[in-house]
Protein backbone atom coordinates (compact mmCIF):
# COMPACT_ATOMS: atom_id res chain seq x y z
CA UNK A 1 0.00 0.00 0.00
CA UNK A 2 2.79 2.43 0.90
CA UNK A 3 4.59 1.87 -2.41
CA UNK A 4 1.38 2.15 -4.42
CA UNK A 5 0.48 5.62 -3.09
CA UNK A 6 3.94 7.10 -2.54
CA UNK A 7 4.19 10.62 -3.96
CA UNK A 8 0.69 10.42 -5.39
CA UNK A 9 -2.79 11.92 -5.30
CA UNK A 10 -5.65 10.30 -3.41
CA UNK A 11 -9.05 11.69 -4.36
CA UNK A 12 -11.78 11.96 -1.74
CA UNK A 13 -15.14 11.13 -3.33
CA UNK A 14 -17.76 11.89 -0.71
CA UNK A 15 -21.11 13.63 -0.52
CA UNK A 16 -23.16 14.24 2.62
CA UNK A 17 -26.94 14.48 3.04
CA UNK A 18 -28.05 17.93 1.92
CA UNK A 19 -25.31 18.30 -0.70
CA UNK A 20 -26.27 18.43 -4.39
CA UNK A 21 -24.43 15.23 -5.32
CA UNK A 22 -25.70 13.14 -2.41
CA UNK A 23 -27.90 10.20 -3.32
CA UNK A 24 -28.77 7.63 -0.65
CA UNK A 25 -29.03 4.99 -3.37
CA UNK A 26 -25.55 5.90 -4.62
CA UNK A 27 -24.49 6.19 -8.24
CA UNK A 28 -22.73 9.57 -8.29
CA UNK A 29 -19.53 8.94 -6.32
CA UNK A 30 -18.48 5.90 -8.40
CA UNK A 31 -18.46 8.21 -11.43
CA UNK A 32 -16.29 10.67 -9.52
CA UNK A 33 -13.97 7.80 -8.64
CA UNK A 34 -13.84 6.70 -12.27
CA UNK A 35 -12.85 10.22 -13.34
CA UNK A 36 -10.15 10.30 -10.64
CA UNK A 37 -8.85 6.90 -11.76
CA UNK A 38 -8.69 7.92 -15.40
CA UNK A 39 -6.83 11.09 -14.36
CA UNK A 40 -4.20 8.99 -12.58
CA UNK A 41 -5.21 9.00 -8.91
CA UNK A 42 -3.56 6.26 -6.87
CA UNK A 43 -6.39 5.63 -4.37
CA UNK A 44 -9.87 6.76 -3.40
CA UNK A 45 -11.10 7.92 -0.02
CA UNK A 46 -14.85 7.56 0.42
CA UNK A 47 -17.57 7.03 3.00
CA UNK A 48 -20.69 4.94 3.43
CA UNK A 49 -21.37 1.31 2.68
CA UNK A 50 -23.10 1.92 -0.66
CA UNK A 51 -20.49 4.23 -2.14
CA UNK A 52 -17.57 2.15 -0.89
CA UNK A 53 -18.99 -1.05 -2.34
CA UNK A 54 -19.89 0.55 -5.67
CA UNK A 55 -16.55 2.35 -6.02
CA UNK A 56 -14.67 -0.89 -5.35
CA UNK A 57 -16.64 -2.45 -8.19
CA UNK A 58 -15.97 0.48 -10.52
CA UNK A 59 -12.25 1.21 -10.19
CA UNK A 60 -9.24 -1.05 -9.45
CA UNK A 61 -7.81 1.28 -6.81
CA UNK A 62 -7.28 0.81 -3.07
CA UNK A 63 -10.03 2.43 -1.02
CA UNK A 64 -9.61 4.34 2.22
CA UNK A 65 -13.03 3.74 3.69
CA UNK A 66 -14.91 5.33 6.54
CA UNK A 67 -18.41 5.60 7.87
CA UNK A 68 -19.70 8.93 9.14
CA UNK A 69 -22.10 8.33 11.98
CA UNK A 70 -23.27 10.47 14.87
CA UNK A 71 -24.11 8.94 18.23
CA UNK A 72 -26.20 10.91 20.72
CA UNK A 73 -24.01 12.44 23.38
CA UNK A 74 -20.75 11.95 21.47
CA UNK A 75 -18.92 14.19 19.02
CA UNK A 76 -16.60 11.90 16.99
CA UNK A 77 -18.26 10.95 13.71
CA UNK A 78 -15.59 9.41 11.45
CA UNK A 79 -15.81 5.64 12.06
CA UNK A 80 -16.48 6.32 15.76
CA UNK A 81 -17.12 2.79 17.03
CA UNK A 82 -16.23 -0.84 16.44
CA UNK A 83 -19.60 -1.39 14.77
CA UNK A 84 -18.49 0.74 11.81
CA UNK A 85 -15.05 -0.88 11.79
CA UNK A 86 -16.65 -4.32 11.54
CA UNK A 87 -18.72 -3.20 8.55
CA UNK A 88 -15.71 -1.70 6.78
CA UNK A 89 -13.58 -4.78 7.38
CA UNK A 90 -16.33 -6.94 5.93
CA UNK A 91 -16.30 -4.79 2.79
CA UNK A 92 -12.55 -5.31 2.42
CA UNK A 93 -11.32 -1.70 2.53
CA UNK A 94 -7.57 -1.48 2.02
CA UNK A 95 -7.42 1.19 4.72
CA UNK A 96 -9.95 2.26 7.34
CA UNK A 97 -9.98 5.89 8.47
CA UNK A 98 -10.89 6.63 12.09
CA UNK A 99 -11.19 9.79 14.15
CA UNK A 100 -7.99 10.19 16.18
CA UNK A 101 -8.83 13.44 17.95
CA UNK A 102 -9.98 14.15 21.51
CA UNK A 103 -13.62 14.16 20.35
CA UNK A 104 -15.70 11.80 22.47
CA UNK A 105 -16.83 8.43 21.17
CA UNK A 106 -19.11 5.60 22.35
CA UNK A 107 -17.63 3.92 25.40
CA UNK A 108 -15.83 7.15 26.35
CA UNK A 109 -12.50 5.68 25.31
CA UNK A 110 -9.58 7.65 23.92
CA UNK A 111 -8.61 7.53 20.27
CA UNK A 112 -5.43 5.67 21.21
CA UNK A 113 -7.38 3.00 23.07
CA UNK A 114 -9.77 2.66 20.14
CA UNK A 115 -6.92 2.18 17.66
CA UNK A 116 -5.37 -0.48 19.91
CA UNK A 117 -8.70 -2.29 20.15
CA UNK A 118 -9.04 -2.32 16.36
CA UNK A 119 -5.50 -3.62 15.93
CA UNK A 120 -6.14 -6.35 18.48
CA UNK A 121 -9.30 -7.48 16.70
CA UNK A 122 -8.04 -6.95 13.13
CA UNK A 123 -4.21 -7.06 13.30
CA UNK A 124 -3.77 -7.04 9.51
CA UNK A 125 -6.12 -4.13 8.84
CA UNK A 126 -4.41 -0.87 7.86
CA UNK A 127 -5.63 2.22 9.70
CA UNK A 128 -5.47 5.90 8.87
CA UNK A 129 -5.70 8.16 11.93
CA UNK A 130 -7.53 11.40 11.15
CA UNK A 131 -5.77 13.88 13.43
CA UNK A 132 -6.25 17.52 14.35
CA UNK A 133 -2.91 18.26 16.00
CA UNK A 134 0.65 17.06 16.47
CA UNK A 135 -0.35 15.59 19.84
CA UNK A 136 -3.10 13.55 18.15
CA UNK A 137 -0.55 12.25 15.67
CA UNK A 138 1.90 11.20 18.40
CA UNK A 139 -0.84 9.35 20.27
CA UNK A 140 -2.10 7.60 17.12
CA UNK A 141 1.39 6.55 16.09
CA UNK A 142 2.08 5.11 19.54
CA UNK A 143 -1.22 3.21 19.38
CA UNK A 144 -0.28 1.52 16.11
CA UNK A 145 -1.87 3.58 13.33
CA UNK A 146 -0.38 2.80 9.92
CA UNK A 147 -0.92 6.27 8.45
CA UNK A 148 -1.30 9.70 10.00
CA UNK A 149 -3.71 12.13 8.36
CA UNK A 150 -4.11 15.85 8.98
CA UNK A 151 -7.77 15.54 8.07
CA UNK A 152 -9.25 17.13 11.20
CA UNK A 153 -6.80 19.99 11.63
CA UNK A 154 -8.62 23.22 12.43
CA UNK A 155 -12.05 21.65 12.73
CA UNK A 156 -12.04 20.22 16.26
CA UNK A 157 -11.68 23.69 17.77
CA UNK A 158 -13.74 25.24 15.00
CA UNK A 159 -11.05 27.77 14.09
CA UNK A 160 -10.87 26.93 10.38
CA UNK A 161 -13.19 26.87 7.41
CA UNK A 162 -12.86 24.96 4.16
CA UNK A 163 -11.66 28.16 2.47
CA UNK A 164 -8.62 28.52 4.74
CA UNK A 165 -5.17 27.38 3.53
CA UNK A 166 -3.74 24.01 4.63
CA UNK A 167 -1.53 23.77 7.70
CA UNK A 168 1.88 23.25 6.14
CA UNK A 169 3.67 23.71 9.46
CA UNK A 170 1.76 20.85 11.07
CA UNK A 171 2.43 18.56 8.12
CA UNK A 172 6.14 19.32 8.21
CA UNK A 173 6.28 18.76 11.98
CA UNK A 174 4.58 15.37 11.72
CA UNK A 175 6.67 14.25 8.75
CA UNK A 176 9.90 15.25 10.49
CA UNK A 177 9.20 13.93 13.99
CA UNK A 178 6.92 10.90 13.63
CA UNK A 179 8.03 7.63 12.05
CA UNK A 180 4.62 6.82 10.55
CA UNK A 181 3.77 7.80 6.97
CA UNK A 182 1.88 11.08 6.67
CA UNK A 183 -1.08 11.44 4.33
CA UNK A 184 -1.69 15.17 4.06
CA UNK A 185 -5.36 16.10 3.92
CA UNK A 186 -7.48 19.13 4.60
CA UNK A 187 -8.03 22.39 2.71
CA UNK A 188 -5.62 21.48 -0.11
CA UNK A 189 -7.12 23.68 -2.82
CA UNK A 190 -4.42 23.98 -5.47
CA UNK A 191 -2.00 21.61 -7.24
CA UNK A 192 0.91 23.64 -5.85
CA UNK A 193 -0.42 23.04 -2.31
CA UNK A 194 -0.30 19.29 -2.96
CA UNK A 195 3.24 19.45 -4.31
CA UNK A 196 4.34 21.50 -1.32
CA UNK A 197 2.95 18.85 1.03
CA UNK A 198 4.97 16.18 -0.77
CA UNK A 199 8.10 18.31 -0.54
CA UNK A 200 7.52 18.68 3.21
CA UNK A 201 7.59 14.89 3.58
CA UNK A 202 4.04 13.66 3.08
CA UNK A 203 3.77 10.15 1.62
CA UNK A 204 0.67 11.14 -0.36
CA UNK A 205 -1.96 13.86 -0.55
CA UNK A 206 -5.75 13.64 -0.28
CA UNK A 207 -7.79 16.22 -2.18
CA UNK A 208 -11.55 16.29 -1.97
CA UNK A 209 -13.57 19.48 -2.28
CA UNK A 210 -11.29 21.08 -4.85
CA UNK A 211 -12.02 18.16 -7.19
CA UNK A 212 -15.30 16.47 -6.27
CA UNK A 213 -17.54 19.19 -4.78
CA UNK A 214 -18.76 21.35 -7.67
CA UNK A 215 -20.86 23.57 -5.39
CA UNK A 216 -17.73 24.50 -3.39
CA UNK A 217 -15.75 25.05 -6.58
CA UNK A 218 -18.44 27.28 -8.10
CA UNK A 219 -18.78 29.20 -4.81
CA UNK A 220 -15.07 30.03 -4.81
CA UNK A 221 -15.42 31.65 -8.24
CA UNK A 222 -18.55 33.52 -7.15
CA UNK A 223 -16.81 34.85 -4.02
CA UNK A 224 -13.94 36.25 -6.06
CA UNK A 225 -16.30 37.79 -8.62
CA UNK A 226 -18.21 39.34 -5.73
CA UNK A 227 -15.01 40.90 -4.44
CA UNK A 228 -14.32 42.28 -7.91
CA UNK A 229 -17.70 43.98 -7.83
CA UNK A 230 -17.08 45.25 -4.30
CA UNK A 231 -19.68 43.03 -2.60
Amino acid sequence: MIDSIRGSLIVSCQALPGEPLYRPEGGIMPLMAKAAYEAGAAAIRTSGITDIRDIMKTVPLPVIGLIKKYYDGYSAFITPSMTEVDELCELGCAVIAVDATPLTRPGNITAGTFIRQIKEKYPEQLLMADCSSFEDAVSAAEAGADFIGTTMNGYVMGDKTSADPPDFDLAEHIAREIDVPLIAEGRIHRPEDAVRMLRLGALAVVVGGAITRPKEIASSFIREIGRFHGN
